[in-house]
């Protein structure tokens, strides 16, 4: 595929659809510098956006978490993402909205001088782990932990967060894997990279208790499905000691979809019965 930076197409930015090729910004850009920057990942299925409002919103508490106020409401971000798909002739897309800091009067820690901008973008993309999404991803366990929520605010959907879970990828891709799980700043079971992790035994469902991390979109319309299906749902704290004791694995994201997970470590999951129900569901209710 193309870089990113070099594909036919428009962005939308601060207002305008612009060239794929002009989306560009100044090097003293303060994000770049500083990662004062938020955005979301989004799917379009059939020419609509999954969740897309709650989507926004968040995009919204995101900036707010970083200090910084959007310059554009949620109806003109819902109306901003619809324009792009429609520009660039997409249906079935990924939908990246960004806000971020720009160039302005200051460029240290402090930014409140600076212009803040939002763009967004739409591609085609098939499925985040590749085959994985059928036979079960592998995944690493990350060397760095997902920090306090007294160390950063770990509920924003912000860039900085992020550092960690690219080098942790990398890692895990240098061993033949697809991800990696991390811990938390106390030790349990946290999240992969960029989705949030299930486990199953006896027929019931584990899940991390997102107190330190991301409680995804998709993380929330599966907890929603499997009560529906009257599935029991712990929403708890996991030692990694308990990953042995798991029959079944799966991870949730916009990116991922529902994935199921055969390999943790060392730890083994059968790619069962509920994890293939709660994934063909997912599918079916995205394009509903």
């Amino acid at each position: 595929m193309a870089a990113y930076d070099d594909r036919d197409g428009l962005i939308w930015m601060d207002g305008k659809m612009i060239d794929w090729r002009d989306a560009n910004v100044h090097i003293l850009t303060h994000a770049l510098h500083y990662a004062s920057s938020v955005f979301e990942g989004e799917r379009a299925y059939n020419g609509k956006i999954f969740e897309s409002r709650k989507h926004s919103e968040r995009l919204h508490f995101s900036a707010g978490q970083l200090d910084f106020q959007i310059p554009y409401t949620v109806d003109e971000i819902e109306a901003a993402k619809q324009q792009v798909l429609t520009a660039n002739g997409l249906t079935d897309a990924y939908v990246r909205a960004v806000a971020w800091r720009g160039a302005g009067e200051d460029m240290g820690v402090a930014s409140a001088r600076n212009p803040v901008h939002l763009a967004i973008a739409s591609w085609e993309w098939g499925s985040y782990y590749g085959d994985a999404k059928f036979k079960g991803a592998k995944l690493d366990i990350a060397k760095w932990r997902r920090p306090s929520p007294e160390t950063i605010p770990v509920h924003a959907k912000a860039a900085g967060l992020y550092m960690i879970c690219t080098t942790s990828k990398h890692a895990a891709e240098a061993k033949g894997c697809s991800d990696a799980l991390f811990m938390d700043y106390r030790g349990y079971v946290a999240e992969a990279t960029g989705a949030n992790i299930f486990f199953v035994k006896d027929g019931e469902v584990h899940t991390p208790d997102p107190d330190c991390f991301l409680n995804g979109l998709t993380r929330q319309t599966v907890i929603g499905m499997l009560k529906d299906r009257q599935i029991k749902v712990h929403e708890r704290h996991i030692m990694p000691e308990e990953l042995e004791s798991f029959e079944q694995c799966w991870l949730t994201g916009t990116a991922a979809e529902v994935t199921p997970v055969g390999q943790i470590g060392d730890y083994n999951f059968e790619v069962g019965a509920m994890t293939r129900e709660i994934s063909d569901a997912y599918e079916k209710l995205v394009r509903s």
